[in-house]
């Protein structure tokens, strides 16, 4: 004790440096006690792992019959939803390259008609997008495809005249890919699966339209193409032009007085006893619009 007395800076040096080794010996031991655990966990997992990827997977019952109900539950899904789509399509049914010739004379005829009867006014020798058809014959492999296009285009120009559009400007039908050459055959190949085989099940053909209307009839065809259960059609492109690209010009000086006395006056006011010459004049909501419109015709390979 009297030597610590004697030489207090020394002591308390030594005692702080015994007390930071036994501190350092302790994080020491545990630091390495977790590394141990560490480890021995690491391996446990890594031979389970091992182990895993050794075996060869096999389902259990309960998983087997989970599966299958699964795979029965989605088939059904997939029937319901393919029989749902057959309704948004107009069938394929056969027809002869003379037959659809016919049936494009008959439905010109009576698209003619229908327009004569709604006032509207159709493009000059307007054969519905199929005018090389008029003179020549299609292929035996494009005649269905070209009468089942027919159908669909009538039904689209039925929506024109029910709408009571003022004219149809402009119609261009884009030419189906079997009128020049023949349909390609996909063959699935060795080893892979069928379904594979069928991975395109869209077909789409865009026809091109212009009308002159009112937009009210310009909202309602829209509304009757875009509402449509007989067939399924996609607006891919719409532009609007109003025939007024410009603003109505502005009153000034005495025209203001004018456009008063033109407004009807209140009741029990002596002007109301009198008859008002001038009408309203209406800045917007009179003019009309040309749409011009691409439709594309999409058709469900089931």
């Amino acid at each position: 004790m009297n030597w610590f007395r004697e030489n207090r800076f020394l002591g308390v040096f030594l005692l702080f440096a015994g007390v930071s080794t036994v501190a350092a010996d302790w994080f020491l031991l545990s630091a390495k006690g977790d590394w141990n655990g560490a480890v021995s966990r690491f391996d446990l997992v890594a031979a389970e792992l091992n182990r895993l990827e050794r075996l060869t997977p096999f389902p259990s019952d309960d998983n087997l019959r989970k599966m299958k109900a699964d795979t029965k539950g989605y088939a059904g899904a997939l029937e319901r939803l393919q029989s749902e789509l057959r309704t948004h399509a107009v069938p394929l049914a056969p027809m002869a390259p003379s037959e659809f010739q016919s049936r494009l004379r008959l439905a010109e005829t009576a698209v003619a008609d229908k327009a004569r009867v709604n006032n509207v006014r159709l493009p000059d020798k307007f054969h519905l997008g199929f005018d090389e058809f008029t003179s020549t014959l299609p292929s035996e492999a494009a005649a269905p495809l070209l009468g089942r296009e027919l159908a669909q285009i009538e039904w689209l120009l039925n929506v024109l005249f029910e709408a009571r559009v003022e004219a149809l400007t402009s119609f261009h039908r884009r030419p189906l890919p079997e009128e020049h050459e023949p349909a390609p055959v996909t063959v699935a190949p060795a080893g892979k699966k069928r379904a594979i085989a069928g991975l395109n099940v869209l077909e789409r053909n865009a026809v091109e339209v212009t009308i002159v209307s009112t937009p009210a009839a310009a909202r309602k065809v829209l509304n009757q193409i875009a509402g449509s259960n007989e067939q399924f059609f996609v607006v891919r492109l719409l532009h609007v032009r109003n025939e007024k690209d410009k603003g109505p010009p502005r009153e000034v000086g005495g025209d203001a007085g004018v456009v008063a006395a033109s407004l009807p006056a209140p009741a029990g006011s002596p002007a109301g006893k009198s008859s008002v010459s001038g009408s309203l004049n209406f800045i917007v909501g009179n003019e009309h619009i040309e749409t011009s419109m691409k439709i594309e015709i999409v058709r469900f390979k089931l």
